[in-house]
């Protein structure tokens, strides 16, 4: 049996610690806690030479930070912030400068609209751009025709995935769907998708099917139109 504590406040039988009193077992870390049944948690600590050669590797670890970040072991966590704020910042920066850049491809793609039945259409892979850039960009090109219809498309082929969204200006609606024409591009790309009448978004998987489900786009839209 093993005592530990002022009035017996716990009595252990003795499963490995193999001490005569609590004071043997010398420094006691904690390194991990988790449950392992319902009610029932393990505990898991390193003690005596064991918990002080942690310490100091874990003061040497700290050092070693400190150096990189030019700072004393004290001020790591205040420079830690620091830079931490600072690249949220420059990623909130990088995405307005994708967004702008997304802008100004988009003006240029305008030249690219062809007109089938007095309807202007667009459908164009994009490059450089990522899938949640998409709605803005959407947006900015249906805002520029006035009247008309986009379909977009990205691909990553990194990932293996491609990314596409349909736009249709109000007063088309009510002869071109934007959730029926993504999704007749999404089957090309093996994938499906939908959404409402002015704007709809889907994904697929084959990223070398997209060029051809996009130059589809012109047929199906003409079928709609007649």
């Amino acid at each position: 049996m093993l005592t530990i504590g002022a009035d017996d406040f716990s009595i252990e039988l003795c499963g490995g610690t193999h001490v005569a009193r609590s004071g043997d077992i010398g420094c006691f870390h904690i390194v991990s806690e988790q449950g392992i049944a319902a009610g029932v948690r393990r505990i898991e600590a390193i003690t005596g030479e064991g918990a002080l050669a942690y310490f100091r590797e874990q003061e040497t670890r700290l050092a070693r930070i400190g150096e990189r970040l030019k700072a004393k072991p004290e001020q790591v966590e205040e420079r830690v912030e620091s830079l931490v704020e600072r690249n949220r910042s420059l990623e909130k920066e990088l995405e307005r400068l994708k967004a702008k850049l997304a802008s100004a491809a988009g003006s240029d793609m305008l030249a690219q609209a062809q007109e089938i039945a007095g309807v202007r259409l667009l459908a164009t892979q994009l490059e450089g751009v990522s899938a949640k850039e998409l709605r803005g960009v959407l947006d900015q090109l249906k805002h520029k025709l006035g009247s008309g219809v986009v379909v977009l498309g990205v691909a990553d082929r990194e990932a293996g995935k491609v990314s596409l969204i349909a736009g249709v200006t109000d007063d088309l609606t009510g002869r071109v769907k934007a959730g029926e024409l993504v999704n007749h591009v999404a089957t090309q790309v093996g994938g499906k998708g939908g959404g409402r009448a002015d704007m709809a978004q889907a994904g697929g998987s084959d990223v070398a099917a997209l060029p051809a489900a996009l130059e589809s786009v012109s047929a199906w839209v003409e079928q709609r139109l007649q």
